[in-house]
């Protein structure tokens, strides 16, 4: 018998199909370590936990990976953990999780699928972790894109203008910019991107300039 446990997104009938076969063999015999490494191969597997309970029962621990984002390359968009580990392809079944859009996470790799360079992953990590604090900023947020891996980008969903946030300090940062945006829609028509990176200074730009704005 298999008892599996902490599964949310593999069901139990994943994790025997993926473990076909074992039901034929003696508990005590059974390559625990093989059939490990198949549910380690599966996306969906962080890490797992064998364990026989006699007389005949192999007892299944799954660690799942959580979602973080979905990554955008090119036109496909994948699913991808906390470590940029891509987790599937994302579509319609996976539309009940409320993630951002985050651009330049993943490059193309040769071969296989494209894959997460660790600073970008790590740098889009501390952005949604930060964000997860307040989340009355993290829902003003559409898309971000990490391509630099010291200066994660952000789009407000009512906002036309990047924001640049460098690779610290993201909510206050956005906190500032939420706080002086009145006034710099009041002195600048058109802004294509607002650097938040100097703390003391913000830099614009628009169509046709570089500005400066103190706090």
């Amino acid at each position: 018998r298999l008892a599996v446990r902490g599964n949310v997104h593999l069901s139990a009938g994943d994790v025997e199909s993926i473990l076909d076969g074992i039901h034929r063999e003696n508990l005590l015999q059974a390559d625990l370590p093989a059939y490990r490494q198949r549910l380690l191969d599966s996306p969906w597997v962080a890490g797992v936990r064998l364990s026989r309970v006699l007389p005949a029962t192999l007892d299944i621990t799954v660690v799942e990976r959580v979602p973080m984002a979905v990554a955008r390359q090119g036109d496909r968009l994948f699913l991808v953990d906390d470590g940029g580990v891509i987790i599937d392809d994302y579509g319609p079944e996976y539309a009940q999780f409320d993630l951002p859009v985050v651009d330049g996470l993943l490059v193309a790799s040769k071969p296989g699928a494209p894959a997460a360079p660790a600073e970008r992953a790590r740098l889009a990590n501390d952005l949604l972790t930060a964000l997860g604090a307040r989340p009355d900023v993290r829902k003003r947020v559409s898309q971000i894109d990490v391509s630099n891996a010291r200066d994660a980008v952000v789009l407000f969903d009512d906002d036309p203008a990047w924001l640049h946030l460098g690779d610290a300090r993201f909510v206050e940062r956005l906190q500032n910019y939420i706080d002086l945006r009145p006034r710099l829609i009041e002195r600048f028509r058109d802004i294509d991107y607002v650097d938040l990176r100097f703390d003391e200074r913000v830099y614009l730009r628009g169509p046709a300039k570089t500005v400066a704005a103190k706090h």
